[in-house]
Formats: structure tokens, C-alpha cells, sequence
């Protein structure tokens, strides 16, 4: 009985592998393998989108990339915002989440204000930030009549216009690293805390030996989507800065966007396509690998 019941959910099984996997691959194929592979081809040729692209310049636009200094900003900005984000995003988020983790009317309110900047639309805060920022109209145009200072844009300003950048992205993403945080902490057992505070163990010996260590696959978790979100940061630059001044704020992705499909040099910006699939699925293997596997053991 125990057999026949284990060959019908091998049976089981095969049929749903067997009846759900094409959909998958097809999709799969037609929507990622497909544009990648097109990407590659692309990147060989100087091509501005239209017709055939006939003019094969070999690894040209990989070395275009390589001399130009502002993809060299871009690498530079994008590797800001992941150490940003790691350092500065996460532990933000982590410290809300232990101070709000338990189920409250008043915790669950604050959830909901930490966490509404997450579910704004990307161009909605951009869009939103970039008038706070406004010299002229903006909030900060507002602050500065009232301590009868000359108006800042800060927008306009090479030196702080990355700042402003990287401020906006922490407060849109800092609220869904936080949630990560209060399901995993609302997951550790209760006897744990307790014990640990029988045994005289204050509040910040409480966090760092008991509930950290708990929930340390959720952070594990977390920093991975830190690391990819940051490689993909786009949305937000767009009505912000649009990559200035000077190209002073792109990301790869930005950078891509603005020399690449704004200027039809559809096998430039495929080059840069395909240098940023590498990156990402270089560190999305090498985190699993090293990183993800030790946080489950």
C-alpha cells in the first residue's frame, strides 16, 4: 500500500512538472533568454535600431565603454549606493523593525508610515523629491527664505546632488527591508527572549545574541535584494537628476538609458546590457554560493 502510494505521488509529480514546465520555459525563453541573446548580437554592431544592423564593429563598443569616463561614474555611483544600502539602509531598517516588531495597534500604525514609501511608485517619488529639493519652489526653497539664507539647489550641485540621490533611495527602500525584519522577528520564539531575560541578559544583549542570530537568514535575504535593487536603480534617478549635473549622478542602469536607447546607439547601450547581465548574475552565484548556504546551515 505504502508502495502504490508512493508511485502515485511520483506520478503526480511528472504530470504536473510535465504540465506546468512549458508555460514556464516558453515565457521564460520568449521574455529573458530571447531579449539577452538579441542583446549579445547586438553589441557587436554599430546600430541605431532600425532596419538589419549590418555594420559589425566587433568588441568596439565594449572598448567605447571602457574609455569613457562616465560609465567609470556610473560603476562608481552604483557601488555607492550598494554599500549605502548594506550600511546605512539595512541597519536602519533592521533597528525599526526590533522597535516595532511586536503586534500593537500603535506598532502596526507605524508599519504602515514606514513602510507607505515602499509602496509609492518610483517617478511618484522622484517626482516628489524633486520638488522638495526645488531651490526655487520647493521645500527647501521654503526653509531657506525662512532662515533668510540664499536658496540651495541642491539638485544642480555636483557635489550634492548623489547625496540627495542616495538620501531618497534609503527612505523609499528602507521600509521593505524593514518588514523582512518583523516577519522574521515575529517568528522567533517567544521561550528564547524569555530565557534569555530570566537569565539576566538586558535588552541590548537580548538583540545582539538572541534575536539577530534568529534572523539571520531574513538579513541574509535582504541584503541580497539590497545588492540587486542597487544594481537596478533607475526609476528614481530619471525625474530627479536624469544623470546630471555634469553626469555627475547615473547609475549603469541610467547610464544605459541615456547613451544607449536616448540616442538610437542601440549596440552601445546592448553592449552595456550585457556587461550589467554579467555583474548581476556574477554576484547573484557567487552570494549563493557563499552567502545563502551558510545562512541555512
Amino acid at each position: 500500500m505504502t508502495e502504490r502510494l508512493r508511485l502515485g505521488l511520483n506520478n503526480g509529480r511528472i504530470s504536473a512538472t510535465l504540465i506546468l514546465l512549458p508555460p514556464a520555459l516558453i515565457l521564460f525563453t520568449l521574455f529573458v533568454m530571447l531579449p539577452l541573446g538579441e542583446s549579445f548580437y547586438y553589441s557587436f554592431f554599430n546600430w541605431n535600431g532600425y532596419g538589419v544592423p549590418t555594420d559589425f564593429v566587433g568588441l568596439q563598443n565594449y572598448q567605447r565603454i571602457a574609455d569613457h569616463s562616465v560609465f567609470h561614474v556610473a560603476v562608481g555611483n552604483t557601488v555607492k549606493i550598494v554599500a549605502v544600502s548594506l550600511f546605512l539602509q539595512m541597519p536602519l531598517a533592521l533597528l525599526l523593525a526590533l522597535l516595532i516588531y511586536r503586534k500593537t495597534p500603535t506598532n502596526a500604525f507605524f508599519r504602515l508610515v514606514f513602510f507607505l514609501p515602499y509602496i509609492l511608485a518610483e517617478v511618484a517619488a522622484g517626482l516628489i523629491w524633486s520638488f522638495v529639493f526645488d531651490g526655487n519652489y520647493g521645500v527647501s526653497a521654503s526653509l531657506a527664505q525662512s532662515l533668510g539664507t540664499e536658496p540651495f539647489f541642491i539638485l544642480a550641485d555636483r557635489d550634492w546632488a548623489f547625496v540627495a540621490v542616495m538620501t531618497v533611495i534609503v527612505w523609499k527602500y528602507f521600509g521593505f527591508h524593514m518588514m523582512i525584519y518583523i516577519a522574521a522577528l515575529q517568528g522567533v520564539p517567544e521561550d528564547l527572549v524569555e530565557a534569555a531575560r530570566i537569565e539576566g541578559a538586558k535588552r541590548p544583549q537580548i538583540v545582539r545574541y538572541v534575536l539577530v542570530p534568529q534572523i539571520k537568514p531574513a538579513i541574509i535575504v535582504s541584503a541580497f535584494f539590497a545588492i540587486i535593487g542597487a544594481l537596478q536603480v533607475f526609476d528614481l534617478i530619471i525625474p530627479l537628476t536624469n544623470g546630471g549635473p555634469s553626469n555627475q549622478t547615473h547609475t549603469i542602469v541610467t547610464y544605459l538609458y541615456t547613451f544607449g536607447l536616448t540616442r538610437l546607439n542601440i549596440g552601445f547601450g546592448s553592449a552595456v546590457g550585457v556587461i550589467l547581465f554579467i555583474v548581476a548574475i556574477t554576484v547573484a552565484v557567487f552570494y549563493q554560493r557563499f552567502f545563502m548556504k551558510r545562512g541555512q546551515s
